[in-house]
């Protein structure tokens, strides 16, 4: 019998309560970081050059000032997130016209804090899942996590037609904010994170009429590059890892990577009518542009996206997704992300015909 593709049946996304706007927290980092990190100065642009005019972000800013150890930040990580977590998965849900006991699996996606119990146990009650719903806790994952989960959602799936599999990614990039780091790694994380969630649900065999086919996934890992981002350990929290320039990297590499994901796919990259990324940052965008061989400024909901909400890491791109829906997608579209690893991953959807 032949594999029936997934349907992508909707996505929905949520963000915390409290809006940061760039100035603010520009002005809220010189009087922070300027009189102690002698190059701050000079690495204080970025604030301006990101693209981003507010975010949102789990505590209201003056919580930043002290943000305290791993109890607080852990803290503020298990109670804004499973609130965001259960927010989005209700909205997706809601969308659809399914409730929490329709859902026969849950991926979860998150790598800026720890919960165990897992984030989908601890909503479970209030989301209404049924005792036996299968849990896929997913870590580490970063910025591609939206995407990896959503082909890893795809797949599970496919693997169990007519069951329904939600997918929600939740990240609360700005817990990791250290006012103790005088790092370049640390200001420009200062500049671009922000907090958000984003939720799918999937189907294969259902007879749904969603949003796009999910026609494949793959990823791609570049050996000898664990040092270009991630988390370190530290006693206060988590530390951002920049350790090379992530937009001439994506400039260089990323197309032979894309490249080689559609193969396996059976695709080529003229047959995608469009890309959806992940907007890393203003700079990534043209980066990005410029690998595909793209008109310079046709990542237009990106840098929406980016101005609107920051980098939120894993949920980002399917923020970019659910906008370009919105707009009228149709077609062939890819949806990608990189993330730490040093990984690029990538959906293949047909958008319009689901």
């Amino acid at each position: 019998m032949a594999r029936e593709n997934a349907v992508l049946i909707g996505v929905a996304t949520a963000v915390p309560p409290y809006e940061l706007d760039q100035r603010e927290v520009t002005a809220r980092a010189h009087g922070i970081f300027g009189g102690r990190f002698a190059d701050f100065e000079r690495m204080a642009r970025v604030f301006g050059t990101a693209g981003i005019r507010r975010r949102w972000a789990a505590r209201p800013l003056a919580w930043y000032d002290e943000p305290g150890g791993w109890p607080e930040r852990t803290a503020a990580y298990l109670e804004a997130g499973e609130a965001l977590f259960a927010e989005a998965a209700e909205r997706v849900l809601s969308k659809a016209g399914f409730t929490g006991r329709d859902v026969d699996t849950v991926v979860t996606i998150s790598s800026t804090g720890i919960a165990t119990p897992s984030l989908e146990a601890r909503a479970a009650r209030r989301l209404g899942l049924r005792p036996e719903t299968s849990r896929v806790p997913v870590f580490g994952l970063g910025c591609a996590g939206g995407v990896t989960g959503l082909g890893l959602a795809a797949r599970l799936a496919e693997a169990r037609p007519g069951s329904l599999v939600l997918v929600v990614a939740m990240e609360l990039c700005t817990l990791a904010f250290r006012n103790d780091a005088l790092s370049k790694a640390n200001i420009v994380a200062t500049a671009l994170f922000g907090d958000g969630a984003a939720a799918a649900l999937v189907r294969a065999g259902g007879g749904d009429s969603g949003v796009a086919v999910i026609e494949g996934s793959g990823e791609h890992q570049w050996p000898d590059t664990l040092d270009i981002m991630g988390w370190d350990a530290e006693a206060e929290g988590l530390g951002v890892i920049f350790a090379r320039a992530i937009p001439p990297f994506a400039e260089e590499n990323f197309a032979g990577a894309m490249d080689a994901i559609l193969a396996r796919l059976g695709l080529r990259r003229d047959e995608v009518g469009r890309f959806v990324c992940h907007p890393g940052g203003a700079k990534v965008i043209e980066a990005l542009e410029r690998a595909l061989g793209l008109d310079q400024g046709s990542l237009d909901h990106e840098r929406e996206v980016l101005a609107d909400n920051g980098n939120m890491s894993a949920p980002t791109a399917l923020f970019v997704l659910q906008r370009a829906l919105d707009a009228g997608l149709s077609g062939r579209a890819v949806l990608t992300a990189m993330g730490p690893g040093f990984t690029a991953s990538a959906v293949s959807l047909i958008a319009g015909r689901a």
